[in-house]
This record gives C-alpha cells, sequence and structure tokens, in this order.
C-alpha cells in the first residue's frame, strides 16, 4: 500500500484553508525569521525544535494582537451585554493550529515553514496540552469559547491557571502511574499576565454586624493574578478573552503577625497561598470534600466576581472611572454562567458585594442575583454532587455561610406557604441537609439562585426534571431547559480531520464550517460511488496514519484494514469498559475454539485516565492490559484480536485516534451519562456508534434513524424496573456460557497467571454490587456486535452508513448549542457581522 501522504502535502491540493498568497508567505517567513533571531540573540546560536516552535507560535500571535484588541476596543463602544462562562475546567489542548485554522493562516505558514525547511506538523508535536480538565465538562467549556467567538458574542471565559493540570498517565506492568503535567516548564506563549489587575481575596475572618451595616474583618488575603488567552472567532476577526487566575501571596504575607519573628520561615510560607492555583484536582464525576479544593472555588468567584463588576461600572474603553453607579441594569448587561455547582459561590459572592459592599437592598440584590445567574447540570450520579460541611463553611467563609442560611429561610418560607404541613418536603427542598455532619447542598443552591437550569442532552434533562430536582421542578418549572451539549467542527473536524473536510467540501461547499446542518446536503450523495469511495480512502488514510504513529509511539504493530474499535473517554464504573472488555474475552475464546473459522478481524482501542483514588477505575486499566498482554501474543489469533491500551488520552491524542476509529463505543448504563460528546466527535468523523439509549446517543438515533447506529440493551425504563425487581448477576452468570467463562477466566487468574487473585476485587463488585448492571446487557451487546460484523464486511454499505451519520450530525455542533444558550438563557443575539481587520482603518 502506498504510504499516506502527509497531512502538508495533503494541504497543498485543497480548498478549505484557502490558498496561500505570496504575499501572505512572505510575511510569514519574515516573521518568524524575526522572532528566530531574537530568540537565538538572546541564548544561543544554534536552533533546536522547540526554538523553531516557539517562533512559528509568536509569529501566529503576532497576527491575534491587533484583531484582539480591536474586539475589545468593539465591546467597550457597543457596551453589548456580556457573558461570563464561569468553569473550573477548560480543557484547551493545543492552540497553535487551531489559531492557524481561525484565522485562516494554515496554508500560509506551511508553505513558509516548508521553504524554510521545517515540517509544520513536526512542530506542531512540540507544543504542550493546556490540561486544564479532567473529561467533558472541562473539554466542553473549550468548545463553547470557540463557538462563542464564532457567533461574535461579547464572551469571557473565567478559571483557574492550575501550574500542573490534568497528570500524565504512564502504564507500568499494566497499571497506571501519575506523573505531574508541568505544562508551563518552557513557558506558554499565548498567555499575557494582566498584574495591572490584579485582585485580592479574602478567606477566614470574621463577622461584624452593625448598624451601618455588616462586615467581614480580620481576614487573610490572597492575590489574584490573571492571565489572559485569546481565543479567535472562525474568520470573523473576533477575538475573546479567556482569564484565569493565579494565586500570589501579598508581599507582607505573614510577616504583618507582629512577633513572628522568623522572617524566613514567613516568606517560604507565602507557598500555603500561591497552592491554591497549584494543581487541577483530577476526579471525573467525584466529589472529594477537601478545603484547598473549596478555597480554589471561592479563589475564582470572587475574584471573577470583582472584575464582572468593575467592568459594569466603567463602559467606556480605556477608562477604569466608576460611570454606572445604580445595579438596576445589571442582569441587561451581565449573563454569568455556572458551568456545574463548582462557581456556585457566585450566587451568595454576588449578594454579600450588592448587600455589604454596594448597599442594595436585600430583596432588589436577591432579584438582580437571580436575574443574572443560570446553572448547567452535568451529571446525576449522587457521587458527583457537591455537599459542603457547614464547619468548613464556618471556618473558610463565614459571611457566606450566614447568607446562605438567610436565603435558604426564604427559600423554605416560601415552600412552606405552598404546601402546608409538608416536612417531608421542605427536608429535601432545603440547601442545607441535617445529620451527623450538616452540609451545603450546591446543587440546591444553584436551582434557587440562578434564572435557568439546563440539562446538557434531552433525556438528561428529563431525569432532571423528574427525578434528581423533581421538587424544584413542580415549584417553578420555567426554569428548567435543555441544551444538548455540542463539539466545535473546526477543532474536530476541519483540524483533526482535513482530509474529510476537503471530500465534504468539495461536494457541498465550505458553508457548513460554520453552519453544521449543512452537512443534510451529503445525503443526495449518499449513493455516489465516487464520493463513497472518497470517504472509505480518507478513513483508510487516517488508519495508516494511526496505525504508524502507534508503532512510532508505542511499538506495536497492528493491522490497519482490521475494524478499528474505539472507546475513549474517563474510566468510571458507569461508562461500562469492563462491558467492552468481556466483549473482547468473548471473541477471543471464539477464536481459541475455532481458529480455522474465518473472523472480521478487530484491533480494540481502550484509552482514558483513572482518578488517582478511584480503586476499581484503576483496576479496571490494570484488567485492559492484562486481556491484552494475554490475546496480543497468542500465535492461535495472530492478526484478527488485538486489544490497545491507549496510554495518557488527551485532547491531542483524540485529534488523533477519532479520525481513524471505524466503530465509537457509548455503552454507559442508559440514565448515567448525562450526554458524553465523545460520541458526536466520532460520528463527525465517518466512525458508526455501537451505544446503549443514553445522553445525547438517544439524539443521534433520533437525527440518524436508529437504524443507522447499532443501538442495545436497557432503556431507562428498563433499568428503573430492574430496580424495581432487584438486579441479580448470578442468574446472568448461570444463564450464560459465554459470561460465565469470561468471568471464570478473569477470577481464575487466566489472564493475570503472576497473581490468579488480582481481580477478586473486580469480579466480586460485577457479581455481588454492580450498580451499573455489566452482565444485564451483556447478551444484548454481543448480539449487537456480531450485527456490528456482518455490516462491517461490506465495506459499500458500511460507508453509506457511515455517509448518512456524517449527513446527520449538524444538530452537535456546538454553534447549534451557544446559539441556544443565547437567546433562551441570556438574552442575546448571535452576530455574523465581520468586525474589520486590525490593517483597515476604522469608521
Amino acid at each position: 500500500m502506498a504510504a499516506p501522504l502527509s497531512d502538508g502535502e495533503k494541504r497543498k491540493q485543497i480548498s478549505v484553508r484557502g490558498i496561500a498568497g505570496l504575499g501572505d508567505v512572505a510575511e510569514v517567513r519574515k516573521s518568524f525569521n524575526r522572532h528566530l533571531h531574537f530568540t537565538l540573540v538572546k541564548d544561543r546560536n544554534v536552533a533546536t525544535p522547540r526554538d523553531y516552535f516557539f517562533a512559528l507560535a509568536h509569529t501566529v500571535r503576532d497576527h491575534l494582537v491587533g484583531r484582539w484588541i480591536r474586539t475589545q476596543q468593539h465591546y467597550y463602544e457597543r457596551d453589548p451585554k456580556r457573558i461570563y462562562y464561569l468553569s473550573l475546567e477548560f480543557y484547551m489542548g493545543r492552540t497553535l493550529q487551531n489559531t492557524m485554522v481561525n484565522l485562516g493562516l494554515q496554508n500560509a505558514c506551511d508553505e513558509a515553514i516548508y521553504q524554510l525547511g521545517l515540517d509544520l506538523e513536526e512542530l506542531e508535536e512540540i507544543e504542550e496540552d493546556a490540561g486544564l480538565g479532567n473529561g467533558g465538562l472541562g473539554r466542553l467549556a473549550a468548545c463553547f469559547l470557540d463557538s462563542m467567538a464564532t457567533l461574535g458574542l461579547a464572551a469571557y471565559g473565567y478559571g483557574i491557571r492550575y501550574e500542573f493540570g490534568i497528570f500524565n498517565q504512564k502504564i507500568v506492568d499494566g497499571w497506571q502511574v501519575e506523573e505531574a503535567d508541568d505544562w508551563l516548564r518552557y513557558g506558554n506563549p499565548w498567555e499575557k499576565a494582566r498584574p495591572e489587575y490584579m485582585l485580592p481575596v479574602h478567606f477566614y475572618g470574621r463577622v461584624e454586624h452593625n448598624p451601618e451595616g455588616v462586615k467581614w474583618v480580620d481576614t487573610q488575603v490572597v492575590l489574584a493574578m490573571p492571565y489572559d488567552t485569546p481565543v479567535p472567532g472562525y474568520k470573523n476577526n473576533t477575538v475573546n478573552t479567556m482569564r484565569l487566575w493565579s494565586a500570589k501571596a501579598p508581599n507582607d504575607f505573614n510577616l504583618q503577625e507582629f512577633n513572628v519573628g522568623d522572617y524566613i520561615e514567613a516568606v517560604l510560607d507565602r507557598n500555603l497561598a500561591e497552592n491554591i492555583s497549584r494543581v487541577l484536582y483530577p476526579n471525573d464525576n467525584f466529589f472529594e470534600g477537601k478545603e484547598l479544593r473549596l478555597k480554589q472555588e471561592y479563589f475564582v468567584v470572587a475574584a471573577t466576581l470583582q472584575d464582572i463588576i468593575r467592568r459594569f461600572k466603567s463602559s467606556k474603553f480605556g477608562c477604569r472611572d466608576p460611570v454606572r453607579t445604580s445595579f438596576e441594569t445589571f442582569p441587561d448587561k451581565v449573563a454569568i454562567q455556572l458551568n456545574d455547582t463548582h462557581p456556585a459561590l457566585s450566587i451568595p459572592e454576588l449578594m454579600r458585594i450588592l448587600v455589604d459592599v454596594e448597599k442594595v437592598d436585600w430583596d432588589k440584590a436577591w432579584e438582580i442575583t437571580k436575574r443574572t445567574c443560570a446553572y448547567t447540570n452535568h451529571t446525576v450520579l449522587p457521587e458527583a454532587l457537591e455537599r459542603w460541611p457547614v464547619s468548613m463553611f464556618e471556618k473558610l467563609l463565614p459571611r457566606h455561610l450566614e447568607i446562605i442560611y438567610a436565603l435558604n429561610q426564604m427559600h423554605l418560607d416560601r415552600v412552606a406557604a405552598l404546601y402546608p404541613g409538608d416536612v417531608d418536603r421542605l427536608r429535601r427542598m432545603s440547601v442545607i441537609e441535617e445529620g451527623d455532619c450538616k452540609r451545603i447542598n450546591m446543587a440546591h443552591l444553584c436551582v434557587i439562585g440562578s434564572h435557568a437550569v439546563n440539562g446538557v442532552a434531552r433525556i438528561h434533562s428529563d431525569i432532571v426534571k423528574h427525578s434528581v430536582f423533581k421538587d424544584f421542578y413542580e415549584l417553578e418549572p420555567e426554569k428548567f431547559q435543555n441544551k444538548t451539549n455540542g463539539i466545535t467542527p473546526r477543532r474536530w473536524l476541519l483540524l483533526c480531520n482535513p482530509g474529510l473536510a476537503d471530500v465534504i467540501a468539495e461536494k457541498i461547499g465550505e458553508g457548513f464550517v460554520t453552519d453544521l446542518s449543512q452537512l443534510k446536503k451529503l445525503l443526495d450523495f449518499i449513493d455516489n460511488k465516487m464520493f463513497i469511495r472518497d470517504v472509505a480512502k480518507v478513513k483508510q488514510e487516517n488508519k495508516l496514519k494511526f496505525s504508524a504513529y502507534l508503532e512510532e509511539q508505542y511499538k506495536v504493530k497492528i493491522n490497519p484494514s482490521s475494524m478499528f474499535d474505539v472507546q475513549v473517554k474517563r474510566i468510571h464504573e458507569y461508562k461500562r469498559q469492563l462491558l467492552n472488555c468481556l466483549h473482547a474475552i468473548t471473541l477471543y475464546n471464539r477464536i481459541r475454539s475455532d481458529p480455522s473459522k474465518s473472523f472480521v478481524p478487530r484491533t480494540i482501542m481502550i484509552g482514558g485516565k483513572a482518578a488517582p483514588g478511584y480503586h476499581m477505575a484503576k483496576m479496571i486499566i490494570k484488567l485492559i492490559t492484562s486481556i491484552g498482554e494475554v490475546i496480543n501474543n497468542d500465535p492461535y489469533v495472530g492478526d484478527k484480536l488485538k486489544v490497545i491500551f491507549l496510554e495518557n488520552y488527551r485532547v491531542s491524542l483524540a485529534e488523533k485516534v477519532i479520525p481513524a476509529a471505524d466503530l465509537s463505543q457509548q455503552i454507559s448504563t442508559a440514565g448515567t451519562e448525562a450526554s458524553g460528546t465523545g460520541n458526536m466527535k466520532f460520528m463527525l468523523n465517518g466512525a458508526l456508534t455501537i451505544g446503549t439509549m443514553d445522553g445525547a446517543n438517544v439524539e443521534m438515533a433520533e437525527e440518524a434513524g436508529e437504524e443507522n447506529l447499532f443501538i442495545f440493551g436497557m432503556r431507562v425504563e428498563d433499568v428503573e424496573a430492574l430496580d424495581r425487581k432487584g438486579y441479580n448477576a448470578l442468574e446472568y452468570y448461570e444463564r450464560l456460557p459465554e459470561l460465565r467463562q469470561a468471568i471464570d477466566q478473569i477470577s481464575s487468574g487466566f489472564f493475570s497467571p503472576g497473581d490468579p487473585g488480582c481481580f477478586r476485587d473486580v469480579v466480586n463488585m460485577l457479581m455481588h454490587h454492580d450498580r451499573f448492571k455489566v452482565f444485564a446487557d451483556y447478551e444484548a451487546y454481543i448480539k449487537c456486535q456480531g450485527q456490528v460484523d456482518q455490516l462491517f464486511m461490506d465495506p459499500w454499505e458500511w460507508t453509506k452508513k457511515v455517509i448518512r451519520n456524517i449527513a446527520c450530525s449538524g444538530k452537535f455542533s456546538s454553534d447549534r448549542t451557544i446559539t441556544e444558550y443565547a437567546q433562551e438563557i441570556w438574552g442575546v443575539e448571535p452576530s455574523s457581522t465581520k468586525i474589520p481587520p486590525p490593517n483597515i482603518p476604522r469608521d
């Protein structure tokens, strides 16, 4: 087979990135050489690949700054309603290529770098991922920033500049080992520190109630230093800002204590304050009630709200004097979106500022707060809900505790008036949970303090209304909405799959990049032989390229004509990687029992990180690697089956594996995955989905037709019925011989000959306390996988289904999601007007 074209060679032939004008190329070369020269003058006289990367990054950054400044000027002059997206996670990945794509610079850079005898793709690989997130929630925030800029909204992402992001995962002897992610080691070319906007954040202390009002005194101060990162829209000259806060100790930190004789100790103790922004908590869908985490949550909220209010008060460009003094219009000028409950303290903090500092009347302040804030719920798993001990609040945020108590009293008075005598309802709806340890239910705080509450897929929003927040929905049904998640087609099609983007653009033009619903036009070509061939060819090239990458990085040889069967996501019991394992073992046993029979060859790839403290998730990784160890070294199996664990799954690896996948596994127990977004990325990139009716899979099946996905297993109603009846794993174990064989092999040490008892915890969980009912879906799953095999043997029909899936994936653009947030929650309209570029004088 011919070696696949490099992306660089492919870009020479193409449309979507625009033709590189000679002037642009010369400009980029000149700028690149200038940046390289400054680097080398400063340091050395021989350039390393990293020097080339930084020279290119700075060259591309130069094209951003004019647009960035102009965009911010534009906002100051028009004074639009501003959108503040608050999130403790922004999982951005790499920035270089995304910036080139959105500025339409990719071809010019490619050509310029080529003329300088360098390879653009090699330079792109040097960049560190900005891994400031765990998974779906943090990546969603990143997609939303891209869409908000592309839709011309005056939007800001606010979060924490973690010094260490999500850990790097190493696999050692089949086990996950964590390594600190020192992503800033070589510097970050995309951020700009803004010390002039540094702000104080207060902790601890006590509350004084005086006739003149309330004062929070004797606090400890930590400074919040902002770092701004530009967020470019797609070819519209809009560049928004992501502002991340870093913790700094004030210079008098611990030195003001009059009797501290130890100056050295005091200076060393600055670390205590600065630890706030040191590291991202690596839990996905799990609440860990640590004081440092609560400090992080208040830190981002307190700094951000000061910033929001400063910007609200001074509406004219370059002017820092307060202009507005009345907060009457605050909700008309400011929308705050809470990405899960992590920034929930925005609600009591805004109340504190309005009431204690700005002297607004309590009821008026509460009306302003509710009209300003909106809350997105991301999970229904009880272990993920944030419930902070009252005792921790009492110590760390005493004034906020008082405010929460007062808000809760107001709320319960209203409920009691509407439902007299219903004490159980009061208990269920209270923000304060009584018990041995009194706790604050942050989700309840968010619901009462917001004017809109949304789930992230239709099925999830229904569960939110009828189960998780049932009582609240009965009280205020108009508050509850659905906003099905989406992904940005810039990163998740143009950037990661240029070959596919091109064959699409050839057929329907380039409009789909900013209006993904235009992919529907591909339905006209579903029987077009040439198009079917082109789509299949792109997939084959992507598979060859990914095979080469795996071989180079991990020394694993795989069969590129096998089915690439991929499950990449955080490792969690509810996501049921174990069901995937059972299928792999079942396939293995079938091959072993009849090696001469023809099998559809598969490469099963599973990737994802386990939270460091999540024992079962770590055991699941060990099981996957152990199964791979046995299967991949069995001569009877040969090329028919391989099981690969993809180490250190992250955004930049997703961009490589997703375009190469044939089959996408989305197999959570119905009712547990709020939405999923990986499912959408695979659909857009030409993989078929095997999945349960959970999360956004339901809407994917609705868009493409259920017969064009491989849907199996229990629906939510079936799971509920099984819960009422009582789930008994033993029943399935005894009834299904292939399941029993697989479990017996795991349990006997067949996959862990050196340590036969290795997986007893896994087997014990599956047999006796499996909340996610793996065995209940096993039979349907195996049968459905058989249908996958059948179709894969008919490449023509397979590719037609692929095309139908791509054509029906338009709904899942984050541009559609953000348009809905804008119109139905924030009360603003997206705009398609282009800001004039910096080289054109302003009106």
